[in-house]
């Protein structure tokens, strides 16, 4: 019986060794996988089957125009923005590149706001929930049932109690401890709520590596949010575990909150096979004409637009990039035009947790630190809490706030979205506020690398080996 189970595996195991040589999106992907599949199937099969799989199969997207009733309501996003369509200096088709990625232009009309930390953040989105007159649109990766999670779902079932259309989705996995009755009670109130189900559909049931990681709220389709912070009470600086929570979102007024609307609508779809009826009419700022991109990214794309994004902004630095990501493990392409941008002079910064919430990623981010240090590029740990803001800065114009981390996660297993903006005094603002959080880190040194024990530094590589799952 035992050598028909070892053919058996082996047999599976060369050919899952073939799906990944003809589906792995990285050579070092698909090298890793071949070796692992052919030498240790009996590990290597189910592993390769819930973790190996880099696109996910089946989620239609309104920008492969695949469906119909999406391409006719991207087709009338499109015509309707048209008016606040703004052209921006487009030296060598950098404006382009990034507009095609998103598959949405610039648009002017909008108003934003920094927002920093827990406190700012919810206290302004509970306000603009209590605005919300037609519809609300609520979608994170965690929901927790404590304090802040249940004051949420208060105030979804008190503006469903309304007469308010509210749309509520989450991530199956991300919130795998959301109990029941927490779905329930919104259900019960009117909410419409579900989860994102990312194994869903035939072929999907082992898919288990795919998040929905994006942080969206949306009212009447004229004020959004979109950012870092999650829905559970560490968020606030409550847990005592990481004490202060440094993390960052944004508020955004105007035409281009359709652009988080469109991202919201895709995965509700996914999620139901049902497309709410919302208002596409864009609706600009009472103050303000600030452009700005919604850039969603994902599993689903032809190509890896988190990863280019970060790719084109750096690359676009004439004087400045700086970066702050909890989970830094950046792939090839975003490490040589780190590289690069410094060689040229460019100020490169990136901003890390010292206190990590994750081991493999803590050791992970050493096993490249010394490579980019010795290119001249500054890397900061933050010190008095947990970092867990996704941002960044290019020169003195361009600012980004989303969910998005520099890592192989964000880059090709998770659902994103990322708010660029294009505005000097928003700007402004996003620099002091990297500026104080440099003031709270501790720059790296490359003796701080070179100090570590020889245990520490394989561990160091052995964790980044497991980059592709982490």
């Amino acid at each position: 019986m035992l050598p028909y189970v070892v053919a058996i595996a082996h047999a599976l195991g060369l050919i899952s060794a073939a799906a990944a040589l003809m589906s792995t999106r990285t050579s070092q992907g698909t090298i890793a996988w071949i070796i692992a599949l052919i030498t240790f199937p009996y590990l290597a099969v189910p592993a390769y089957w819930v973790f190996g799989r880099s696109k996910f199969r089946g989620y239609v997207t309104a920008r492969k125009d695949e469906d119909a009733d999406f391409r006719d309501a991207l087709s009338g996003v499109r015509d309707g923005v048209e008016p606040y369509r703004r052209e921006l200096p487009d030296e060598h088709g950098r404006v382009q590149a990034v507009e095609l990625l998103a598959q949405m232009p610039f648009l002017g009309g909008n108003a934003v706001e920094l927002l920093i930390d827990g406190e700012a953040t919810f206290a302004s989105i509970f306000a603009g929930i209590e605005r919300a007159k037609h519809y609300l649109l609520v979608q994170f990766y965690i929901v927790a049932d404590d304090d802040l999670g249940r004051e949420f779902k208060d105030r979804m079932v008190r503006k469903a109690r309304e007469g308010v259309r509210v749309f509520f989705l989450y991530d199956e996995i991300g919130s795998g401890k959301l109990p029941r009755s927490y779905v329930k009670e919104l259900s019960d109130a009117g909410v419409q709520a579900s989860a994102f189900q990312s194994t869903r559909g035939s072929g999907n049931r082992l898919q288990l590596n795919f998040r929905n990681h994006r942080k969206i709220v949306v009212l009447d389709g004229v004020e959004g949010w979109v950012g870092g912070h999650n829905v559970g009470d560490e968020y606030m600086g409550r847990d005592p575990k990481f004490g202060h929570w440094r993390d960052t979102h944004m508020r955004i007024i105007g035409p281009s909150v359709l652009g988080l609307q469109l991202s919201f609508l895709e995965d509700w779809n996914w999620a139901l096979d049902e497309i709410p009826e919302l208002s596409w009419e864009p609706k600009p700022a009472e103050s303000g004409d600030i452009p700005v991109l919604i850039l969603p990214s994902g599993p689903a794309d032809n190509v890896e637009t988190a990863s280019l994004m970060f790719q084109h902004a750096i690359h676009s630095a004439a004087e400045r990039v700086w970066i702050a990501s909890p989970y830094f493990i950046p792939d090839e392409g975003v490490t040589g035009a780190l590289q690069l941008a410094a060689l040229r002079g460019v100020d490169v910064r990136i901003l890390i947790p010292d206190k990590p919430d994750h081991l493999l990623v803590y050791y992970s981010a050493f096993a490249f630190a010394r490579d980019l240090l010795d290119s001249n590029i500054g890397i900061y740990r933050y010190g008095p809490g947990f970092l867990h803001a996704k941002t960044f800065l290019i020169d003195g114009n361009v600012s980004g706030v989303g969910t998005a981390n520099l890592d192989n996660r964000s880059f090709r297993l998770n659902f994103e979205v990322t708010g660029i903006v294009v505005d000097e005094s928003f700007a402004a603002e996003v620099e002091q506020m990297f500026l104080a959080d440099f003031a709270s880190a501790q720059k790296m040194t490359a003796a701080d690398v070179d100090s570590r024990s020889v245990w520490f530094r394989g561990m160091a590589r052995a964790a980044y080996l497991t980059a592709p799952i982490q």
